[in-house]
């Protein structure tokens, strides 16, 4: 079940910091972390996972990070948020055990869980990395390969 846990709100952050800031060069954890003042130990693990889902691409080695694994466009907040479901997977309805066990509960309620899920991950399909990149930079958020010179012949 959805849960709007910080791992999620990291998750996002972490995925639209490295699409912001990449510029061709991986982006190393470390420095998503700083920036954005998320605990590594919540990341590393997602990280992994993102990776898995194709969401991101791992490079290896020093100079080593994480890039997208394909266009900003291509990317939603609904994929990222499916990824730290899979994480998290508390129970079946996202529901404490013992709740909504009478059979109202059951035949009504729990179904009704999952449709709220249902739309909040189409609602959340509809917002892609690409556009929360376009908001942090209408919104002045500081670009780290704003300064860095490319040279193309």
């Amino acid at each position: 079940m959805l849960k709007f846990s910080k791992k999620l709100l990291y998750a996002i952050e972490a995925v639209t910091d490295i699409a912001y800031n990449a510029s061709g060069e991986p982006v190393q954890i470390r420095d998503v972390t700083a920036r954005q003042g998320v605990p590594q130990r919540y990341l590393e693990q997602v990280m992994q996972r993102l990776v898995r889902a194709g969401i991101l691409r791992g490079v290896r080695g020093p100079r080593g990070g994480y890039l997208l694994g394909r266009e900003k466009a291509g990317i939603s907040v609904g994929d990222i948020a499916r990824v730290v479901m899979a994480i998290d997977e508390l129970n079946d309805t996202g529901l404490p055990p013992d709740a909504a066990t009478g059979p109202i509960g059951q035949m009504v309620i729990r179904p009704l869980w999952g449709e709220f899920q249902e739309r909040c991950l189409a609602l959340m399909d509809t917002v892609t990395i690409e556009e929360l990149t376009n908001r942090a930079f209408r919104n002045g958020v500081p670009c780290e390969n704003a300064n860095r010179i490319t040279y193309s012949i």
